[in-house]
């Protein structure tokens, strides 16, 4: 892969970026195609003038240049979507429709010119499941549909129905990845990533909000392990025709979390709780625990998770430390 062209969708946020990154390491040449609704050219203004960058402003709906650029690469990362619980509540037009009618285009011209890629989906689709871990062959439980929270798992577990749908009939080469919380530097805590929220409250001493009570528990994986898992399952045929799990298999409470990245910055902040009506609206679901099973991801491709959760939230504060504004 290293003397592919690669293109990314979605290569100006926060994974996409880490992804570009790697890639342009070991030597691919890559093209990264965003609109910057909730990516940003600051995450990949350093890749701006290298040679084997071609950054590209448009939407991953824009059929014939989705066509075009599949057509001359040799391999996709489809990571083009709406994200955030937050963002999904405000726009579920968009988040609907960015990522079921982005991953049908990319889909569809992956299919006609053979070309392998990875679809990014999310732990999400596992909804209200309460089987711990996850396994990837798990039945998933979802809310309503008068329940906006579910948009976004729905139309996640749509694009993998598609995506399989193209392997069972044409064996297009194609990986679905459900990555669980993905944290560490560039990421922002704009439409409510928690540990990113957490560190810039904590670096103000000011108030850190949990919303519910804090009870409920996550597993957060460092961008940085989950790129490099990226590119080894797109490098593994083996893959191919799967659902992966990639993320960090140790779990922590919301509260404990808050409570650890208080301690670690020495910081003074206060921890207040905000019911999740006051901050969603009315109806608002949300799971209890979330944990991975890795076991496939490890089976396949041998990969492991390394850095643990000190290590994101070093990572994340150094990251905003050398912002210098917070």
């Amino acid at each position: 892969m290293s003397r592919k062209k690669i293109l990314i969708t979605g290569g100006a946020g926060f994974v996409g970026s880490h992804l570009a990154d790697y890639l342009v390491k070991r030597g691919s040449q890559i093209t990264i195609l965003d609109d910057l609704s909730t990516g940003s050219f600051a995450n990949i203004s350093q890749l701006d003038q290298n040679d084997s960058v071609e950054i590209i402003i448009d939407t991953v709906l824009n059929e014939s240049l989705v066509e075009d650029l599949i057509r001359s690469h040799d391999y996709v990362y489809h990571l083009a979507s709406a994200v955030g619980v937050k963002l999904i509540i405000e726009q579920p037009v968009k988040t609907i429709e960015t990522i079921v009618g982005g991953t049908e285009i990319v889909l569809r011209y992956a299919s006609r010119y053979r070309k392998p890629v990875l679809l990014t989906s999310t732990s999400e689709v596992y909804g209200k499941g309460t089987q711990i871990p996850f396994r990837e062959d798990d039945d998933v439980v979802t809310g309503s549909t008068s329940k906006h929270r579910w948009a976004y798992a729905c139309s996640k577990a749509l694009d993998e129905f598609l995506a399989l749908a193209h392997w069972r009939e044409t064996r297009l080469p194609v990986a679905i990845v459900r990555m669980f919380n993905t944290v560490g530097p560039r990421q922002t805590g704009k439409y409510g990533m928690v540990v990113p929220r957490f560190v810039q409250a904590a670096m103000k001493n000011e108030p850190i909000t949990i919303y519910g009570d804090g009870n409920q528990s996550r597993c957060f994986g460092h961008v940085h392990d989950v790129t490099e898992a990226l590119v080894k399952i797109l490098e593994t045929p083996n893959c191919y025709g799967k659902v992966i799990n990639v993320g960090y298999d140790q779990e922590i409470t919301i509260k404990d979390l808050a409570e650890t990245i208080v301690s670690k910055l020495g910081s003074s902040s206060p921890i207040e709780y905000l019911s999740y009506e006051n901050a969603y609206g009315d109806g608002f679901e949300d799971m209890q625990r979330r944990v991975p099973s890795i076991e496939r991801l490890q089976q396949l491709t041998g990969h492991e998770m390394k850095r643990d959760l000190n290590t994101i939230i070093a990572d994340v504060h150094e990251y905003f430390l050398n912002l210098k504004t917070l």
